[in-house]
């Protein structure tokens, strides 16, 4: 068996309304165009075969930030489809206000690996990448 990439993130965020601001803007821009559900609690976006969705922490849990090293979650990372496709999102990241982490620059994890790194206003660690040819890591 082999799966065919995965079908959605599902991210739990103490503070809903800013966030779901966020993911309203960055979502479209990145391809993830179909708004399947937007409620008082979830919203969940699709497109360029993938599906991201941000639901509303319970109730007891909605002073708390999200913490990379904590188990659980690290960070989530999108794959751009050019080097320049980074770039524009970095620009639309520092638009909204995100912590940014990582202007966009190579990294050594692969060779012309491109990537940048930003928080979401829960602290939520979002990455873009572009890996150019053929490869474990290229797209």
């Amino acid at each position: 068996m082999e799966v065919n990439g995965i079908a959605h993130v599902d991210v739990t965020v103490s503070n809903f309304e800013q966030c779901v601001a966020f993911y309203r803007r960055l979502l479209p821009f990145m391809g993830l165009r179909h708004v399947v559900y937007d409620t008082d609690d979830y919203f969940y976006c699709i497109g360029a075969r993938t599906g991201f969705a941000v639901r509303r922490a319970a109730r007891e849990h909605r002073g708390l930030h999200f913490d990379q090293t904590r188990p659980g979650l690290h960070h989530v990372c999108f794959r751009a489809r050019s080097a320049e496709d980074v770039s524009a999102v970095y620009a639309m990241a520092r638009e909204l206000g995100a912590n940014i982490i990582r202007a966009p620059q190579q990294g050594h994890w692969a060779p012309g690996y491109f990537s940048t790194l930003f928080e979401d206003p829960d602290g939520v660690r979002v990455e873009v990448n572009y890996v150019p040819g053929k490869g474990l890591l290229a797209g």
